[in-house]
């Protein structure tokens, strides 16, 4: 309510205030002030000119103009909103239902919308106005036809800008439908554009519904507005101009209140707006290659349409992840971390592909059924917590509401029980005041506070696996080892598993039991933490280590640099996808691409000349061969 302040702070805002506040006195009371002189007829004073007590005159039959023209402000304004209304109301539908329907219905309506954008609004209301038929009613759907397509394409492009946010992937990973997704998650985040857009369409609707009433297509006598009044004193503007001038200026003031209101109203919402040190958990040398576990990943690889053809973000990615075990994956940004996320998250959306030679989740092949029947199982036992809080949770949804959420779906707990679940799990991760906070929205809440509920939105739902991407990027050093203390005390008490993808391998090295270092969409190396602290393999890792500095460190002493960029996902090459920026490279590195092969019984590396091993790299290189 701070914000509409700006109606009594600002010129423009009075303006609009007072043109407003005008307008509905007059919808409501001048019917009764003005409803005898604009009714009663005296054909002895018809069509005189503009008098005292006549200000703009009589019409044929001595009723008084002006009397009319106030009168007629109540069924002008009346139908222009019902139109605008009905209009955003078929619009926001069919722009949603082109969000929702996947490809082919998204582009069968989109080229729908694309022909009636290429009429003017008031030549198919005229359209409309013919096929509904004449009379206020029709009117008002044929205007409200007209509108739809510019309301569609709004909702449309608006839809599509938030669908691959973090808390639109969030309610598909907790199964909800497309349906219920754009009706409670996607619409309401649009819904201010909405608004304003039907606001400034309001006066444009009064200028329409006029010409259709001009036209002889609108309203019908003995009832009338400002167009048929416009009608009637066009006939006389030679003889009596003020009874034309009176409807014009009614309709250009009332188009002007809307159009203001519109603009001050946009204006004013525009304004707004380390861990204790762990005990690695020795892993099965069987479960780096084939052996069970909650998570088994076998050459993973998502491809993604492109102006070329396709993408390659990710490609031959193997791993497992044990119940209870830590994992992090690392590397630079472009190397294909989130993207890993996202598909086994089954998240990849209908536009991209994900490819495995095989990708279970407690005992279920996620590929070998569609992703709508994996919903229950990753809903309930698979949850994620995102980059940036601000985008995984829902700015139009109260915070106890989407913690309530996942108790009710995948727990199946009325909304009592989940109310006290979703308490609960606001007090496991330290949140203070929890009935404040579950009655706020994100927006009250402070960048840690938001990390933290969203650790507690995904831990209602008891889950095997939380996947943790970046959670800690947007936020201050302290808060950083406050939530990573979170997590770990979180995947203790839960017994669950965590997947913790950075690009800091030293936070990674705090928190988890194992790495798994990316690279350009590869897996490079994959070794429990202290072994790789002690001796990276790969000339990669061993570059991420050198750049990251420890108290140890000379303050004067330049960081090591690495020159170049990671290869993007449309490259292919026929080697070692780090040879151009590696100082080991040789000529077999650029020809011949190295597989993650076991270095000894924990250790994994993709290297043809891997370091700080004692084997000799010729000895090496020719074993991984003959493992081949």
């Amino acid at each position: 309510m701070a914000r509409l302040r700006i109606f009594v702070r600002t010129p423009p805002g009075v303006a609009a205030l007072v043109l407003l506040v005008g307008l509905l006195f007059l919808v409501v009371a001048a019917p009764t002030i003005w409803g005898a002189g604009a009714a009663n007829s005296n054909v002895a004073i018809s069509n005189q000119g503009p008098s005292g007590a006549h200000l703009l005159g009589t019409d044929a039959l001595g009723r008084d103009v002006l009397d009319r023209v106030l009168v007629a402000t109540r069924s002008s304004l009346v139908l222009a909103v019902l139109a605008t209304a009905v209009g955003g109301a078929i619009g926001v539908t069919l722009g949603a239902l082109s969000a929702v329907t996947g490809r082919v219905g998204a582009r069968v309506l989109g080229a729908a919308i694309n022909v009636l954008l290429a009429f003017p609004a008031l030549l198919l209301a005229i359209f409309f106005a013919v096929i509904f038929g004449l009379g206020s009613v029709a009117s008002v759907f044929a205007v409200g036809a007209s509108f739809a397509p510019g309301f569609a394409r709004l909702t449309q492009t608006l839809a599509a800008s938030i669908a691959e946010r973090d808390y639109i992937r969030a309610a598909r990973l907790l199964g909800r439908g497309r349906f219920h997704i754009a009706w409670r998650h996607m619409l309401p985040n649009v819904s201010e554009p909405l608004m304003l857009y039907g606001t400034i369409h309001v006066g444009t609707a009064i200028l329409t519904l006029a010409g259709l009433s001009f036209l002889g297509l609108g309203v019908q006598p003995p009832a009338y507005d400002w167009g048929q009044l416009l009608q009637v004193g066009l006939s006389q503007i030679y003889l009596t101009p003020a009874q034309a001038l009176g409807p014009a200026g009614a309709i250009v003031i009332a188009g002007i209140a809307c159009n203001l209101a519109g603009e001050v109203l946009a204006d004013a919402l525009s304004g707004r707006q380390r861990v204790r040190p762990l005990r690695p958990v020795p892993a099965a040398p069987g479960s780096r290659s084939g052996g069970t576990g909650l998570l088994e990943v076998r050459d993973l690889a998502i491809e993604l349409p492109a102006a070329g053809g396709v993408v390659r973000p990710v490609r031959e990615v193997s791993f497992d992840l044990q119940p209870e075990e830590r994992l992090g994956i690392v590397g630079e940004s472009g190397s294909g971390k989130s993207m890993t996320a996202l598909a086994i998250a089954q998240l990849v959306g209908d536009q991209g592909r994900v490819r495995a030679d095989r990708l279970s989740f407690a005992g279920r092949d996620l590929l070998a059924e569609p992703a709508k029947d994996n919903a229950a199982l990753l809903g309930r036992n698979m949850a994620m917590i995102f980059q940036d809080p601000g985008e995984a949770l829902n700015p139009a949804l109260k915070i106890g509401t989407q913690l309530r959420e996942p108790a009710q779906v995948h727990l199946g707990l009325d909304r009592r029980a989940a109310a006290v679940r979703a308490a609960a799990s606001l007090r496991s991760v330290a949140i203070p005041d929890v009935r404040r906070r579950m009655r706020q929205h994100q927006h009250e809440l402070s960048g840690g506070m938001k990390q933290r509920v969203c650790i507690a939105v995904g831990l209602t739902g008891e889950p095997k696996l939380l996947i943790a991407d970046e959670p800690t990027t947007a936020l201050d050093v302290s808060v950083q080892r406050q939530i990573l203390r979170l997590l770990v005390q979180a995947g203790e008490r839960e017994q669950t598993a965590v997947l913790l993808i950075s690009h800091d391998i030293a936070v990674v090295s705090e928190v988890c039991d194992r790495i798994l270092v990316m690279y350009a969409g590869y897996a490079v190396e994959d070794a429990p933490v202290e072994a790789l602290l002690r001796a990276p393999a790969h000339p990669y890792t061993e570059v991420l280590l050198a750049a990251s500095p420890d108290m140890a460190t000379e303050r004067g002493t330049p960081l090591p640099t690495l020159e170049g960029r990671v290869p993007g996902p449309e490259v292919e090459l026929s080697g070692c996808y780090f040879a151009p920026r590696c100082t080991y490279a040789d000529e077999r590195c650029r020809s011949e691409r190295p597989p993650l092969a076991p270095l000894d019984a924990t250790r994994r590396v993709a290297c043809w000349h891997p370091c700080n091993v004692p084997a000799p790299a010729a000895t090496r290189a020719d074993e991984i061969a003959a493992s081949r």
